[in-house]
């Protein structure tokens, strides 16, 4: 087995297990009985997508999905806790 055919078929399977844990945390956010539980949904979902962009970046062999996957965190981390805030003392800023 080459070495080219190795990495690919990890990449594949990277993609399909990351894929799989989108989903999962889709049904997740969807189904969550409290709002607590969607919003680690979401922290989960947009983790996945920052491995997804990671991924594709590996893929195509360019810097710009690396740096995709950066804002992406970014802005997931700042929603999140945005969120988790609001939640719990019903305003962002105080």
């Amino acid at each position: 087995m080459s070495e080219l055919h190795l990495v690919t078929w990890a990449l594949n399977f990277a993609f399909a297990t990351v894929g799989l844990a989108l989903v999962l945390s889709a049904l997740r956010l969807l189904a969550g009985p409290t709002p607590t539980d969607r919003v680690l949904a979401l922290d989960t979902m947009y983790i996945n997508v920052v491995a997804l962009v990671i991924l594709l970046g590996i893929r195509f062999g360019t810097e710009l999905f690396f740096e995709a996957a950066l804002l992406i965190a970014l802005l997931g981390f700042v929603s999140t806790v945005a969120l988790s805030r609001y939640l719990t003392r019903g305003d962002v800023i105080e």
